[in-house]
């Protein structure tokens, strides 16, 4: 008999509850200082890491090659033969070519890597929305086209205090606005088809740029009955609070909503101030 396993990385962001809530199974990405490597999330905080970016800007790092083979190792001997992987953006890191590769190993079950073309939960969600679909007991190919007809319909969106971090770990990709600095000009981010980051719309200052994230979302979801929704921050606590207040409405209609820091290893590149809002619309 099949038995389907969702696997996802740890930069998709899914909270730990759900993680546990869908079994969905992850793989945890690197966080490197000089003398010392941590498995995100798992030896280390995000806290920790914004805490000590004033010391050191360390650099991240796919799982290993055994870790990997570890983790689809342990889903066969948990009694799956076939396996799904949505990952984060190819665009963005590389995670999606190594598990494809590690993939090919493993000549006597069923995998499918799927590129989101996205980053935090706006790949997250597709692990979730995938999970979900196993709970219906659709077959493998089902889930998979359905899952990569959604990836368009996965979206976040970012406000950052400052493009330092993205510029030195070379993740600037097509954002623009760095001139735009002294104006106080906030760019607001996003992935484009490609998986890259993009600006969306420029805007000036921290609270208008916030406020134009809030009208984004809202303006996609207004009129859906089936979403998924999140509000996200990179040590920023306490705007994302005022944020969930303004949303409340819609995170009252949400099938899912997820807050909370963003993982370390996504925290390297951005740096602390970070405030996230995605949705997610499987509306059929």
């Amino acid at each position: 008999m099949d038995k389907i396993a969702i696997l996802t990385d740890s930069c998709s962001d899914v909270p730990r509850n759900l993680l546990e809530r869908f079994k969905i199974y992850e793989m945890a990405l690197s966080i490197n200082y000089k003398d010392k490597s941590y498995r995100d999330r798992i030896d280390i905080t995000p806290e920790e890491v914004y805490e000590n970016l004033k010391n050191e800007i360390p650099h991240t790092s796919l799982p290993t090659v055994g870790e990997m083979h570890e983790k689809l190792e342990q889903i066969i001997a948990d009694g799956y033969n076939q396996i799904i992987i949505p990952v984060i953006s190819s665009g963005l890191s590389g995670t999606c070519k190594a598990i494809e590769m590690v993939c090919e190993d493993f000549k006597n079950i069923k995998t499918k890597v799927i590129d989101t073309k996205n980053i935090a939960l706006g790949s997250g969600f597709l692990s979730i929305y995938a999970a979900q679909l196993v709970e219906k007991n659709l077959n493998f190919e089902e889930i998979v086209k359905k899952v990569e007809n959604k990836i368009e319909n996965s979206n976040i969106y970012y406000s950052l205090q400052t493009l330092h971090y993205l510029v030195k770990g070379g993740r600037l990709g097509r954002v623009e606005g760095m001139i735009g600095s002294i104006l106080q000009i906030k760019p607001i981010i996003s992935c484009d088809e490609d998986g890259i980051y993009y600006t969306v719309e420029k805007v000036r200052g921290r609270k208008q740029s916030i406020n134009k994230i809030i009208e984004i979302v809202q303006d996609k979801i207004k009129d859906k009955k089936n979403y998924y929704l999140t509000i996200c921050h990179g040590y920023a606590q306490e705007e994302a609070d005022k944020i969930r207040e303004k949303m409340q409405p819609y995170i009252d209609k949400a099938t899912i909503y997820m807050e909370g820091q963003i993982s370390p290893a996504l925290g390297v590149h951005t740096g602390p101030g970070l405030i996230g809002i995605g949705c997610f619309n499987f509306d059929d």
